[in-house]
């Protein structure tokens, strides 16, 4: 009965893979295998003492009921004071809306900007939820390939020009990128702006992991002439400050937006809890300490994943540019990459990601979270290359 009373658009949302290989993961723990998690995009730092004390001591206080939709006045205009100095803009408190994690500010400009039959351009592979998202508010997705180029990843700038079309109405951008760590270069981003800079099309820039590089800084798109204008910066606390699971983040856009994402927030969670917006308020102002000291560990253990990944037979491993994740090509190890992720789960007891679920054009290819630590990477990596030879071996005899 249940299938005949549910909506149709529910056939349409998906989910996270990451979740489901999890649980896989999980299961053979119960059953005594020593698993190695390497398909969780989740720091495996801890919340700072400080965060966490805030958030008691707002509790405490009496910070418990509800407050202004769009957020926090004082969270506000401090997300407006950090952002825009990290991305040499200046922002008003009233373009930011904050929301029980970034993923409401996703939902919310689809569902503001998007009709059905329009289309919205994104990165393949890419995050799941961007398909998951525009399918339900009934556009039509439109893939670009996010392809290899110069030890990194970016956006095959000749087929997204190809992309775009009359019916385009929003370009959803990401970088660092999830699942491959590639940053999109400054060049190609002044490219991306100037295609639809004298068109109607919304820009999502999910710069959720903006914090998180290692090398060149990624630049906001947001930042080129006409830009700011037509953006909305995606961007959070979860990554940057290891607060998963507190769930807060942040949309900042034009004004007049703002005021109907706010209007959305009023429509499905009220407003986010004011004394978690009271813990993210102490991350920015006392947080980047254990930031900065959280990404000297992931440089060191991304050198350590790579340099590992490049020895093993048949991978080849791009350096990641930023986020936490490592995305080889496994093409020339003679497996299927799906088969090769079970493979790697079922007999190495190594939890990774296949490419081809972030997307078609991630197929031959697999991700890699490098949230553990230095010495469950070596095992891994030792692992993996055990998988491979003795597979190798099978197939000689």
């Amino acid at each position: 009965m249940m299938n005949r009373i549910l909506a149709d658009r529910m056939q349409l949302l998906g989910t996270e893979s990451a979740f489901e290989v999890l649980q896989r993961a999980n299961k053979l723990q119960s059953q005594g295998m020593e698993v190695i998690h390497l398909e969780i995009g989740e720091p495996d730092f801890d919340t700072s003492p400080n965060v966490i004390s805030s958030a008691v001591k707002a509790m405490n206080k009496g910070q418990t009921k509800y407050c202004p939709p769009a957020g926090l006045p004082q969270l506000r205009e401090c997300i407006a004071k950090v952002s825009g100095e990290k991305r040499g803009l200046s922002f008003k408190p009233e373009e930011v809306v904050v929301t029980p994690g970034a993923k409401p500010i996703l939902f919310f400009a689809l569902q503001a900007c998007v009709n059905p039959g329009d289309e919205v351009i994104l990165p393949d592979p890419g995050f799941p939820i961007y398909e998951s998202a525009v399918g339900f508010c009934g556009g039509i997705p439109k893939p670009v390939p996010i392809i290899e180029k110069d030890d990194n990843f970016t956006l095959d700038l000749d087929i997204l020009e190809r992309s775009i079309s009359p019916k385009t109405k929003a370009v959803i951008l990401n970088s660092p990128h999830n699942p491959t760590g590639g940053i999109i270069p400054e060049k190609d981003l002044q490219i991306i702006a100037s295609l639809v800079r004298d068109k109607d099309i919304l820009i999502i820039s999910d710069e959720i992991y903006s914090d998180i590089y290692y090398e060149e800084k990624p630049v906001s798109i947001a930042s080129f002439p006409g830009m700011k204008e037509r953006t909305v910066i995606v961007d959070g606390f979860s990554k940057s400050y290891a607060m998963t699971g507190w769930r807060l983040g942040y949309g900042i856009m034009p004004q007049t937006l703002a005021e109907h994402f706010a209007k959305l927030a009023v429509n499905t969670h009220s407003c986010t809890p004011p004394f978690v917006q009271l813990a993210g308020l102490e991350a920015l102002q006392n947080g980047q300490d254990s930031l900065q000291n959280m990404v000297r560990e992931f440089k060191a253990r991304r050198d350590i994943l790579v340099e590992g990944l490049r020895k093993i037979p048949g991978f080849r491993c791009p350096t990641p540019r930023g986020a936490f994740y490592a995305f080889p090509n496994v093409d020339d190890t003679g497996y299927d990459s799906s088969a090769l992720a079970d493979k790697l789960l079922n007999e190495g007891g190594v939890a990774t990601l296949e490419g081809s679920s972030f997307g078609a054009a991630g197929k031959g290819y697999l991700r890699l979270s490098y949230v553990n630590s230095q010495e469950y990477i070596y095992r891994a990596i030792e692992k993996i290359e055990k998988v491979i030879l003795n597979n190798r071996k099978k197939q000689i005899m």
